[in-house]
């Protein structure tokens, strides 16, 4: 997708912003990424996007990658970002996709993935348009 004609926020909904913010946070070298589907558990969002970053700092270097490549390259904003000046768990609310970038101790901690445990959950990840070779 080209940088130069960001896609109106109405184009990106659902598996498709989930899938875009998934390259992003690739791309920003986040680990264990997994897609929660929370359609028909919860009322407020369609999916959780969860992610590791090794230390504080690159837990906020995934999010600052995610936001510039939302922004950057589809025009969207989160609604709400908690937690980034701390770093330990990052929550990025995009509505249909609520993003939780956690450290691995904090990640360890919360256990979303077996609290949220009858939802179907995939590995995603990768470039948000594909390989890349740079």
């Amino acid at each position: 997708m080209s940088a130069s004609a960001p896609v109106p926020e109405d184009h990106l909904v659902g598996v498709a912003l989930s899938a875009a913010i998934a390259g992003y946070a690739a791309d920003g070298k986040a680990g264990d990424l997994l897609e929660l589907d929370l359609r028909g558990v919860l009322g407020y969002t369609d999916y959780f996007l969860i992610g590791t970053g090794n230390t504080e700092r690159q837990t906020k270097a995934v999010h600052d990658r995610i936001h510039r490549g939302m922004k950057d390259e589809h025009g969207i904003l989160p609604r709400r970002v908690e937690g980034v000046g701390e770093a330990r768990w990052i929550l990025m609310d995009y509505l249909d996709v609520v993003v939780h970038l956690f450290t691995p101790d904090a990640r360890d901690y919360y256990r979303l993935e077996q609290l949220w445990g009858e939802a179907p959950r995939r590995e995603v990840g990768g470039p948000p348009d594909g390989p890349r070779n740079d």
